[in-house]
């Protein structure tokens, strides 16, 4: 079902407990690259390690465009947590200031 959000926007609600499995992210990744799959996990792979390495060093990641990945520690737990981008914000039909194409 479509329907359009504060901006206009027409979008699908989005189902957020249905998930792509890395077979297929690899898939996608690698026909938006122009490559085959083994190079697009190669490249998935690489991407996650150095993002573990981040984190394990107690940093967060902030890719614009994207959103900012980070930890977010108090008192005795911590909290791992994902602030999308305008972008992003926006197809979940959430607050943004995106007006470009979704």
């Amino acid at each position: 079902m479509k329907q359009a959000d504060w901006h206009g926007h027409l979008r699908s609600e989005i189902d957020m407990a249905e998930h792509v499995k890395k077979e297929e992210f690899v898939r996608r990744l690698a026909k938006k690259m122009g490559t085959d799959a083994a190079t697009a996990e190669a490249w998935l792979d690489a991407i996650l390690e150095a993002m573990y390495q981040v984190f394990k060093s107690g940093k967060g990641i902030s890719l614009s465009g994207f959103g900012g990945f980070y930890l977010d520690r108090r008192r005795e737990s911590t909290a791992f947590k994902f602030n999308p981008g305008q972008k992003l914000r926006a197809l979940f039909g959430w607050s943004s200031k995106y007006k470009g194409k979704l």
